[in-house]
């Protein structure tokens, strides 16, 4: 895929992943739609991306409404003609121990991190038929092979993306020509762990920080290496993990 040929909606654009994905692909000549709830941080991405020669337009939403995700499609073609690709980067982590009964939270993961996606392929999908290719990248997480305390409803969450990336895959791949890839970070320095409430999550959250992350860059050039790759290629999973965590 010629990346300076495309058109990526990205989900989240407004911070971490989902920001310095918006600037690598921009840097690289790819149109990005920017995504996400907060419009005067995308405003901001915006400018710097258009500073720099990149162009990217502005649409906020919601992924859990299925009507912000066909207002992102209709602008999107709109301004740029097609649709190439989908990034489903938004997501929460509000880990907690079961136990302690936040339900609220754990219906906001399943809406978010897994509603948000079939939301945002179920709005994309026609598109990507019509043009006989594209992309569909799902930011799902190490969790997804992998429990960890606190993570029960996020890693199941994040295990329904993988499986979900895996069954679009071979659905739409062999005869559409759309490539799926779920990517799987591990430990990233990003805000997610901002919504966590579990103070007993938070102790040992502290502990893992202590370690060297990975950066927001490192997911972003991972996801350029899979648009970037020759059509016959489908890049299934991308694990990347920090190199000091277990």
């Amino acid at each position: 895929m010629k990346i300076e040929d495309s058109v990526i909606i990205i989900t989240g654009a407004s911070s971490g992943i989902g920001r310095a994905t918006a600037i690598k692909l921009a840097d690289n000549g790819a149109k990005v739609v920017l995504m996400a709830r907060s419009e005067d941080e995308l405003n901001d991405l915006k400018s710097e991306i258009t500073k720099k020669g990149g162009e990217a337009i502005v649409v906020t939403g919601d992924v859990t409404k299925k009507d912000d995700f066909q207002n992102v499609v209709s602008k999107t073609k709109r301004e740029f003609g097609k649709i190439t690709g989908l990034i489903n980067n938004a997501g929460l982590m509000p880990l907690s121990f079961v136990e302690k009964l936040k339900t609220d939270e754990w219906e906001k993961m399943v809406d978010v991190n897994i509603k948000g996606v079939l939301n945002g392929v179920a709005a994309v999908l026609p598109e990507l038929k019509e043009n006989k290719g594209g992309n569909i990248i799902n930011i799902s997480s190490m969790a997804a092979n992998r429990y960890f305390p606190g993570g029960a409803v996020y890693c199941a969450t994040k295990s329904a993306v993988k499986m979900f990336s895996e069954g679009l895959r071979q659905e739409l791949a062999p005869k559409y020509g759309i490539n799926i890839t779920s990517i799987e970070p591990g430990a990233v320095a990003t805000n997610l762990t901002s919504t966590i409430t579990d103070e007993d999550i938070k102790e040992k959250m502290e502990e893992m920080q202590k370690m060297e992350t990975l950066e927001a860059e490192d997911i972003a050039n991972s996801i350029y290496y899979v648009l970037t790759q020759p059509e016959r290629v489908n890049i299934n999973d991308v694990y990347l993990v920090p190199s000091e965590q277990q």
